[in-house]
């Protein structure tokens, strides 16, 4: 099983994970960092593993963990 986290500080909320997430498991959220962006949710449920979102972000924003 696998789960994505977003560091919300480096988070620019450009939206490339979002249309990249074949699941759908990463939207835009509602919250904003200290440097102003609205910075992407994710849901910790249904992740593949696939690393489509961590590959598109630009700001190595996004990781991706395996749970054991």
């Amino acid at each position: 099983m696998f789960y994505i986290k977003v560091d919300s500080e480096l988070c620019k909320g450009c939206l490339l994970c979002v249309s990249e997430c074949p699941k759908g498991l990463i939207k835009s959220g509602n919250n904003f960092n200290s440097k102003g962006w609205l910075v992407v949710s994710a849901e910790a449920e249904g992740c593949t593993g696939c690393r489509r979102c961590v590959t598109v972000c630009p700001d190595l924003a996004i990781k991706l963990y395996r749970e054991n």
